[in-house]
């Protein structure tokens, strides 16, 4: 092995170590660690594609990338295909390999993007933990045609830790966010066993005392406790739905339909394939219907609502209309309320689409495409 490359094995398998232990953040994680690992050999540039559960890329870090493959008006490192991004979506990079010849490489120089500072060819190796596959690293050296043989397997080590923490990441991740179900789920059972059973008590017992009462004024202050407890009752039923959907447990539709009927709506359903659905796109989904559906009773005038979902295996559709009143709206305007703002930001953070179209005395309509895997 090339010791002006590679100085010690063990010394860099155990800075790339520490420097995984330390970090969090994924995108801070996986900069800070190619930049270690370029520090600590003499490898001069790097780059690192994670891929998404449908196989599209993105770059999550670089370090020292030459001019050609920084160009930001044709963007080289996050358009287009390669070789290596092809193979690792078809299953085929399955250990570390020589790239001899770079489609992002060439494609620059032939295109006269800038300089390639002597950049010809690139070792990928993809990120993997077990079973599970997430991206890929690339390296490269000025005028380096061939990584040996050593070389590939030490980098393999890398890309192994790599994925293992990409692994111990992602894992954190869907821990916090079923602990954070777990905790709503927690305080919607306290405040229905205690908050809730309180104002039921207080509803009941004004009632009684209305009835027992003789003088008029007195029954009317019993009267106006008793529906002022029926509206604490009927809000705190609601705030327990915000925090832990009733019927949720039995399904994305069954809560869309059961919380429309608890409103007040008639609820049209139609469902189209059957799938199981991620917890936290289930509860995204079950958000955005719920803020449908209350603009639905408080501004359409109308008391039907048509929930369409279609499961596909890539994606799932919910589509959510009504056929009242409308409202004028283009897609270059800002939207009128805080809650259509939040569906923006919801189908945004799950990488979906969303269409919202109303005119007046048409309707409102909001679709929901968001991409998965379908189990």
């Amino acid at each position: 092995m090339e010791r002006n490359i590679f100085f010690s094995e063990l010394q860099i398998l155990k800075d790339i170590a520490v420097t995984l232990n330390e970090c969090t953040e994924l995108d801070t994680m996986l900069n800070t660690v190619l930049k270690k690992l370029l520090h600590v050999t003499s490898l001069e540039t790097g780059w690192i594609f994670l891929f998404d559960d449908q196989g599209a890329y993105r770059l999550v870090a670089a370090e020292s990338l030459p001019p050609a493959l920084k160009n930001a008006e044709h963007d080289p490192m996050n358009q287009g295909d390669c070789w290596c991004v092809n193979r690792f979506t078809n299953g085929e990079l399955l250990k570390a390999s020589n790239i001899m010849s770079c489609k992002r490489l060439e494609k620059a120089k032939l295109n006269n993007w800038g300089e390639t500072n002597g950049l010809t060819y690139h070792a990928t190796v993809p990120l993997s933990a077990g079973d599970e596959q997430f991206g890929l690293l690339n390296v490269a050296v000025t005028n380096k045609e061939r990584f040996e043989r050593e070389e590939l397997a030490l980098l393999e080590s890398v890309a192994y830790q790599i994925g293992t923490a990409l692994k111990r990441i992602n894992l954190s991740k869907r821990e916090h966010e079923m602990k954070i179900v777990e905790e709503r789920n927690r305080l919607a059972r306290d405040l229905h066993d205690s908050v809730n059973q309180l104002l039921y008590s207080v509803n009941v017992m004004s009632g009684a005392g209305k009835k027992m009462a003789k003088d008029k004024s007195i029954q009317n202050i019993f009267t106006d406790i008793q529906k002022i407890s029926q509206h604490a009752q009927a809000e705190m039923k609601a705030l327990i739905w915000q925090l832990r959907p009733e019927g949720l447990e039995n399904g994305l539709v069954s809560a869309l339909k059961t919380y429309g009927e608890m409103l007040g709506l008639r609820v049209d359903v139609t469902v189209v394939g059957v799938s199981s659905l991620p917890i936290t796109m289930e509860e995204v989904l079950w958000r955005i219907g719920q803020e449908a559906f209350q603009n639905t009773l408080k501004y359409s005038g109308v008391n039907t609502v048509f929930l369409h979902i279609t499961y596909t295996e890539e994606k799932i559709i919910m589509h959510i209309a009504d056929y009242g009143v409308g409202f004028h709206y283009t897609s270059s305007e800002e939207l009128p309320t805080i809650g259509l703002k939040s569906i923006v930001e919801r189908v945004k953070a799950l990488e979906g689409k969303l269409a919202i179209e109303s005119s007046l005395g048409k309707g409102t309509s909001i679709t929901v495409e968001l991409p998965y895997k379908g189990v």
